[in-house]
């Protein structure tokens, strides 16, 4: 769909939810501020579908980007992507009778453009990473979920199977932010070519077991197929295409520190399916000098580190305060194109009397490339006999990208938040001839 007959779109579907919204009074009502959804309960019919064990799960996601100075394209622009869900959480004891049992399906729909594309980033180069972070994994309808669980020996040991993404359970993370490098499952971001984050799913297993209440430990097995992230498979079901198998394994800590909320996750990843070098041939030469193939390992691996944490409450109510929060991951040096990415952020919940539900946010990026992909993109353009950077051929050379967001969480209603943030780009893409960008964003997130 073209951006202006999506904006008309967005402007009719709006005028016609603000006639709706006038004339409805009643509380959970569709449109009421009141209700946990914007349809409202259905004249009761969706508590009575939830207490039998199908709780109906539709939501919104709208991003907006405009580049308001620097970037690699200063021509003034914007771009808007989005998402759609559409799925169902299945309580299979009130539904089946199965004990300690649960289900889910979720089906995404993604839309739209990205203005970290052509406009901040060289577009030979790209950026490391998105100013909107919904934005990706094509243009098409997607199977996100399709898993059952079931809890054993009085729910010491979780066990799920089916189809779900690695950072559904591991190195999960919230998304409180419109930019990439602070939401959600890091490792997925900078973890290359193995590790899909939502909305792309495989076939997997995790089994939890909980040692205590505090902590648990768990292990994953992900089948690592690259053709699921074509087009026009985004519900193939079948193996073929699997190229191996991806093993997270994580510790997941939650204590209370003076009575507030934190969780702290280690883990690991290792992939089983061949990687190649970024820089040596089979002979540990420097493959771009050369001409041979690069190296092709048998494996490659990382590992993580998460930590959340409420500090303070407001006047005694803990929904209100402030947070910090703190990832870090670590990658094959050999095989990957990021080897680290480090990550800060405060959110302040609460932050007025008056808007006890609002949250302000402010978060800090490093993103850094692998010093020997550096080293390779020396030795191509040398190879290729250009030094200029201007030159079409010119292979750019990329070392460390800066991302920083600010924003405020308008909590309008129980089903509507409009976050406007800012955001600041130094280096795009790691290179240092890519003037630093400064990012208006806006991100709407609805539950119908």
């Amino acid at each position: 769909m073209k951006m202006k007959n999506k904006a008309r779109l967005i402007c009719q579907v709006s005028a016609a939810a603000a006639l709706v919204l006038a004339g409805n009074a009643m509380a959970d009502e569709a449109f009421s501020s009141d209700s946990k959804w914007m349809t409202g309960d259905w004249g009761g019919e969706r508590t009575k579908l939830i207490e039998q064990g199908i709780d109906i799960k539709m939501d919104y996601v709208g991003e907006v980007g405009g580049n308001l100075h620097g970037g690699f394209n200063d021509d003034k622009t914007a771009r808007y992507s989005d998402q759609f869900g559409l799925g169902a959480a299945l309580d299979l004891q009130k539904l089946l009778g199965w004990d300690n049992t649960q289900a889910k399906i979720q089906l995404t729909n993604r839309n739209g453009e990205n203005i970290s594309n052509d406009r901040i980033g060289d577009p030979r180069a790209g950026t490391l990473s998105s100013s909107q972070e919904v934005y990706g994994r094509g243009h098409m309808v997607r199977l996100t979920q399709l898993w059952i669980q079931h809890q054993f020996f009085d729910n010491k040991l979780d066990v799920k199977a089916g189809y779900f993404g690695e950072g559904e359970d591991f190195n999960t993370f919230p998304c409180e932010f419109q930019n990439l490098a602070f939401c959600g499952s890091q490792v997925g971001n900078w973890a290359t070519n193995i590790w899909y984050n939502w909305p792309v799913s495989q076939a997997a297993i995790r089994v939890k077991y909980n040692i205590n209440d505090e902590l648990y430990a768990q292990i994953g097995a992900y089948n690592q197929n690259p053709s699921q992230l074509e087009h026009g498979n985004g519900f193939k079901l079948s193996g073929s295409g699997t190229a191996g198998t991806v093993l997270p394994v994580e510790l997941v800590w939650s204590p209370k520190v003076n009575s507030l909320p934190g969780e702290y996750r280690v883990g690991y990843y290792k992939s089983t399916a061949p990687a190649n070098d970024v820089l040596e041939d089979d002979n540990g030469q420097n493959a771009a000098t050369t001409g041979n193939p690069y190296r092709v390992h048998d494996s490659k691996h990382g590992y993580w580190f998460v930590a959340q944490q409420q500090l303070t409450s407001h006047n005694g109510d803990a929904s209100r305060g402030l947070n910090i929060a703190a990832n870090a991951t670590f990658h094959d040096k050999d095989t990957n194109f990021i080897d680290n990415y480090q990550s800060l952020m405060f959110v302040y919940k609460g932050p007025f009397d008056a808007r006890p539900k609002d949250d302000v946010g402010i978060g800090f990026a490093r993103i850094h490339v692998n010093d020997d992909v550096k080293k390779n993109a020396e030795l191509v353009n040398a190879s290729n006999g250009v030094s200029d950077y201007n030159d079409p051929v010119f292979s750019p050379i990329r070392e460390t990208e800066y991302n920083y967001e600010i924003n405020y969480g308008f909590h309008v209603t129980n089903w509507l938040t409009v976050r406007p943030n800012l955001q600041y780009i130094t280096h795009p893409g790691g290179v240092d001839e890519v003037d630093n960008a400064l990012v208006a964003g806006l991100k709407i997130q609805s539950v119908f």
